[in-house]
C-alpha cells in the first residue's frame, strides 16, 4: 500500500524545475535536520508518492514526485543521526495548488501543510492526496 507525503523546498535553493532535470535518477532529499521530518523519511517506501511544494516564494504545490531510494545516510553530513531518501519527479501539477486554496478547503483543514506548516517533510492522507490532486486538475492522479 502506498503512502503519501509532501516535500517543501524554497525554489531558490531547490526548485521543481531542478528536480525534474534530475530525471529518472532523482535526487537525494538532503539537509534535513529535524527529527520529525527525518522520521517521516524513515517511514517511506519505494514508489510512495509525494507533493513537491514551493515554500517562501510561490507557496504552492507544483508537482508530484516519487520515492526512488529508501532511507540512507545523508551525504551532506558525517553525523549518523541524519538520513534521507531520494525522490524523482513524476509529473507537473496541471494547476498549482496554493496554500491559500488548501487553507480554504474544509476537507483539508487537518492537513499537515495547514497544521504543521514549518515541517519540511510531511505525511499526507489518501483523502488529502485525492482532494489536492482534484484541485490541481489531475483527473487520474498517480497512486
Amino acid at each position: 500500500m502506498s503512502h503519501y507525503w509532501l516535500f517543501k523546498s524554497e525554489p531558490f535553493k531547490w526548485s521543481w524545475a531542478q528536480q525534474k532535470a534530475k530525471g529518472e535518477a532523482g535526487e537525494e532529499w538532503d539537509g534535513i535536520r529535524n527529527y520529525q521530518a527525518r522520521n517521516n523519511m524513515r517511514a517511506m517506501k519505494l514508489g510512495d508518492k509525494a507533493f513537491f511544494y514551493h515554500s517562501n516564494e510561490g507557496l504552492e504545490i507544483v508537482g508530484i514526485a516519487e520515492v526512488c531510494a529508501e532511507i540512507h545516510p545523508d551525504s551532506t553530513t558525517d553525523d549518523p543521526r541524519w538520513e534521507c531518501v531520494d525522490i524523482k519527479a513524476v509529473c507537473d501539477m496541471p494547476v498549482p495548488v496554493s496554500l491559500k486554496d488548501v487553507k480554504a478547503n474544509e476537507t483539508l483543514a487537518g492537513m499537515a501543510l495547514v497544521t504543521s506548516m514549518r515541517l519540511s517533510v510531511q505525511p499526507v492522507t489518501k483523502d488529502e492526496w485525492l482532494e489536492v490532486c482534484r484541485m490541481g486538475g489531475l483527473d487520474d492522479p498517480p497512486l
